[in-house]
Order: structure tokens, then C-alpha cells, then sequence
């Protein structure tokens, strides 16, 4: 890893929400405002007809836009190759329209802290390989050293334990906590055990849900409303987009009110007709049980992993603005025993934890910057940090009981600490095999066609009369770094193969090249 000359950062790339920060000289890390004076940035991209890009727009500019116009929880998208925007005869892909936010949120903070290098980007844990390269692509098309990826409950662990003032001061703080962070955006969801030192923080267990967030229960609100108004006047609002765009923004407001109030009115117009539903915070609790009930499995799920029981937390932290929402409380209370915590910033830890990491691996690699206090410099060089993979790698094999069926064969478990090396032996399945083929899955099914495909190679030129069941060993690594290799050996011939998966590019160094030339064309405001 190079440290490029410039300022360096942390950057949260949220499917609702978006923020930058960044370590200041005395070793505390802060949120740097955009253009509106605001340290959050709404994830919203809308490519106006007259050739404009407006990033983090405000509900009334998006109210008078075409929604075919206006691209939202891109995020969602990442790592989807067949997902794009047609804008202007060209094909944006969601790596081109997420560092189109990046871009906005660099441009801005450059007005303060000057020209920005390098980047750490946050990721959801339970992103998997193909989604963390397209989030390194989007760094790098805005124009960004992109120096790490960091997981978002590992961020925010850094943001709490260091401005506890427990990370990095042996001198202050002297024992050992396990904490969870339980961190509901927008667009994801991920739950986190801890424990840390003074010098060190390890996670536990981790699990997590791409596809579940605040975004979610408003579309349930949504859903209800439009239902009410479907029986009532044979119309469906959402057939139209002007109607659904207006309507999802009231029943996001919604959401968001009744978290300080019991009852909130929502009125739904479309094509002369109107109605107004008193929706109560219990209709909306109801409404959504199941999507709090999954993230309570998850949870439950997550300690049983770490081997925490009710009671046996030292703190429970919240992050992600679907926090506020008190069933998330009332929830937790239940299963944890403990009082929630908000002694980080919800919509800033994760921001501001990838800042800390940033900083730290610049004063790894340059001996110091300048900027920052030697003492920083010292506290941040004592920690080190101990990751664990968020989803099974596996390996294609026969079936045992049925040859003539594959199976998913987990070589290293979610959850195993990082680095690891693995070895097992199989056995060839014929009779003369020229050839062994190692297929390398990501994911915990069994069948094969349910994970993801993330590398493959073969050994060829096998022994001939290579008895069938001749031994092949096979050996996966993981380090700390994601840096992941297999090897393959036919033992009794002694031939080998191997492949290494770097988390380097999803594009091609020609795709991001011609992104980059593409984003300096287009000016976001």
C-alpha cells in the first residue's frame, strides 16, 4: 500500500446517507461538512435532462425532477453486472454512479481540509467479494487512492473504543470489553461482536443482510397506504412515478415522525382523488414486525456465534439512522439485557472510524504525518486489529454418497479469524484423470449454483493410469489484508497448481481508466 501525497480520509458510502471525515491534529475525528453545511450527504444521484449531476439533492429539488431521472440506493446495485443507467448514450455502471457521491463528497471537503489522496471506504460485512471490488472501483474512478476497504461495524468499534479512550492507551485503560454493534442504515444491515484492548480489538462473530433497511419499513408504510387507496378507489398511486416518488418522500417523514410521536397523519392524492390515514406508531410496528424479527434472529444469532449470552455484553452500540426507531431498543433491551448506547454519532461513527483506520495505516507507511501529533502517531502504531471473513469459502467437489452430484465443500467457515490456512485431501474420480479442476465458491449453501463462483483453475498434465482415488491435497489462504490464494497438488505425481484473487479491480484497468476520463467530464453540483 502507497500513501500518494494529499489528505487522507475516511469515507462512508451508505445506501441512504453518505459522510467523509477526517482525524484532526490532536487525534480526534471529525465529520468534514459538505457544500450545505451538513455532515451527511443524501446518496442520490439525479442526471438532469439539461446535462447536469446533482449529488445529495434536497426533497424539493427532487420533487420538481422526473424520477426517471433520479438514481437512489445505488448501493443496493454494487457488484450487479447487469444493472446500468442510460444517460447521454453511455452505460453507467453503479461503480461509475457511486463515485459520482464519492466525487461530490471529495469536492466538497476539499474546500476545507484541502486536496484529498488517499481513502479508506467502508463496506457492509456482509458484502461479498464482488460487491468490495466494485466499492474500490467507484474509489478509484473519483479519483481517489483507495488504500483500504473496512468493514462498517469494524469502523464504528474504532470511532467508540477510541473516543472512549480506551484504543490505543494502555495507559488509561486496562482490562478487556466485548461489545456489539448493531448497525441499521438505510439500505443494510449488519450485527457485530467485539473485543477489544487497549492494544488490540478482535471481532468475534459478525453477520448481516444487504438487502434490509430503513428503506424497507418505508416501503412497507408505502405499500399500506397505496392498498387503502386501491380499495377505496380501484386506483393504485404507485402505477404512477410522480405519485410514488411524492408519496414514498411522505411516508418516509412519517417514518421518521413517529419516533417522537404516537400518530402521524398521511395523505395519498392521485388523479383528483385523495385520502388521509392516521397511521399510529403500533400500525407501524405491525406493519413491519417481520423486518425487526429478522434482524433480531440475526442478532440472537451473532452471540450464540460469540459465545455471549444475555447479560455478558459490556456495551451495546447503535449505528445507522434506523436506530432511532424505538422498537429497535425495545428489541435489543429483550435480547441483550443492556441499555443501548449512543455515545457515537449513529449517521458519523462509521465516517469517522474509517478516518481513525486511515489515519493509522498512513502512520504505518510514512513514519507520520506531519499534520497529526507524534502522540496520535504513537497511540495509533500500538493498535493492531484481528478480522474475521464474513462468508465460507468452499471448494466444487463430488458428492461422496452421489458422484453424479457437485456440492459446495467448506474449506474455511464465516467467521474464522484472519489470516488462516487450510489443507485437505481428496480423492481423483476416475480411472486415467488427466485433469483435476478446483472451482472456488463463496458462500455457506451446499448446493454449488446458490454461492458465488469467485475463481477457478486446474491442474493438468496428471501421472497416466493415475489410479481413481489417487490423493490431491488443496490449500487455502486468507490474509489479513483479503488477499486470498488456493493451491492444488496431485500427490502422487507431485504436479501442482495455484491461483491467487486479489480485491483489485471488478472493471478492468481500461474500464476504470475510461470511467475516470468519463467522471471528469461530467461537473457535480
Amino acid at each position: 500500500m502507497e500513501i500518494q501525497p494529499g489528505q487522507t480520509v475516511g469515507i462512508d458510502l451508505g445506501t441512504t446517507y453518505s459522510a467523509i471525515a477526517q482525524l484532526d491534529p490532536e487525534g480526534n475525528p471529525q465529520a468534514v461538512e459538505n457544500a450545505d453545511g451538513s455532515t451527511i450527504t443524501p446518496s442520490v444521484v439525479i442526471l438532469s435532462e439539461e446535462g447536469k449531476v446533482i449529488v445529495g439533492p434536497t426533497y424539493e429539488r427532487m420533487s420538481i425532477e422526473n424520477p426517471r431521472n433520479i438514481v437512489e440506493a445505488i448501493k443496493r446495485q454494487m457488484g450487479n453486472k447487469d444493472y446500468f443507467v442510460v444517460y447521454q448514450d453511455k452505460k453507467l455502471t453503479p461503480e461509475f454512479l457511486s463515485a459520482l457521491i464519492i466525487k461530490k463528497l471529495k469536492q466538497d471537503a476539499e474546500k476545507s481540509i484541502g486536496p484529498i489522496a488517499n481513502a479508506v471506504i467502508t463496506v457492509p460485512y456482509y458484502f461479498n467479494d464482488v460487491r468490495r471490488k466494485a466499492t474500490q472501483d467507484a474509489g478509484k474512478i473519483a479519483g481517489l487512492n483507495v488504500i483500504d476497504i473496512i468493514n462498517e461495524p469494524t469502523a464504528a468499534t474504532l470511532a467508540y473504543a477510541w473516543q472512549k479512550g480506551h484504543l490505543g492507551r494502555p495507559d488509561a485503560f486496562e482490562g478487556e470489553r466485548t461489545i456489539m454493534v448493531y448497525d441499521l442504515g438505510g439500505g443494510t444491515f449488519d450485527v457485530t461482536v467485539v473485543r477489544y484492548t487497549a492494544t488490540s480489538f478482535k471481532v468475534l462473530a459478525t453477520d448481516g443482510d444487504v438487502m434490509l433497511g430503513g428503506l424497507d419499513w418505508s416501503r412497507r408504510v408505502v405499500d399500506h397506504i397505496a392498498e387503502e387507496f386501491h380499495t377505496k378507489y380501484d386506483l393504485d398511486p404507485r402505477e404512477d412515478p410522480e405519485t410514488l416518488m411524492q408519496l414514498t418522500q411522505e411516508c418516509e417523514q412519517a417514518k421518521r415522525d413517529l419516533s417522537e410521536r404516537a400518530q402521524i397523519p398521511i395523505s395519498a392524492y392521485y388523479k383528483g382523488k385523495n385520502v388521509t390515514i392516521a397511521l399510529t406508531r403500533g400500525d407501524f410496528e405491525r406493519l413491519t414486525g417481520d423486518l425487526m424479527q429478522r434482524t433480531r434472529d440475526t442478532t440472537e444469532l451473532v452471540m450464540q456465534q460469540a459465545g455471549v449470552g444475555k447479560g455478558e455484553l459490556d456495551e451495546l452500540v447503535l449505528v445507522g439512522g434506523s436506530t432511532y426507531m424505538p422498537v429497535v431498543e425495545t428489541m435489543l433491551r429483550d435480547v441483550t439485557g443492556l441499555e443501548p448506547s449512543r455515545d457515537v454519532s449513529p449517521e458519523e461513527a462509521v465516517s469517522q472510524g474509517a478516518a481513525i483506520h486511515a489515519a493509522l495505516l498512513e502512520a504505518r507507511a510514512t513514519g507520520g504525518d506531519s499534520r497529526l501529533g507524534k502522540a496520535v502517531i504513537n497511540r495509533l502504531r500500538s493498535v493492531t486489529a484481528t478480522d474475521v471473513n464474513s462468508h465460507s469459502l468452499g471448494v466444487k467437489i463430488s458428492d461422496p454418497q452421489d458422484k453424479t452430484r457437485k456440492i459446495n465443500h467448506i474449506m474455511i467457515p464465516k467467521n474464522t479469524s484472519l489470516p488462516v490456512e487450510v489443507k485437505q485431501r481428496f480423492k481423483t474420480n476416475k480411472e486415467n484423470q488427466q485433469r483435476v479442476h478446483v472451482c472456488i465458491l463463496e458462500g455457506d449453501a451446499t448446493d454449488p449454483d446458490a454461492c458465488t463462483t469467485i475463481g477457478d483453475f486446474r491442474i493438468v498434465n496428471l501421472p497416466p493410469n493415475l489410479p481413481s482415488g489417487s490423493p490431491v491435497e488443496i490449500s487455502y489462504s486468507y490474509d489479513k489484508n483479503g488477499r486470498f490464494s488456493a493451491t492444488a497438488v496431485e500427490l502422487t505425481g507431485n504436479t501442482a497448481a495455484k491461483t491467487e484473487i486479489v480485491r483489485d479491480s471488478g472493471l478492468t484497468n481500461e474500464n476504470v481508466d475510461a470511467f475516470q476520463t468519463l467522471a471528469g467530464d461530467y461537473q457535480v453540483e
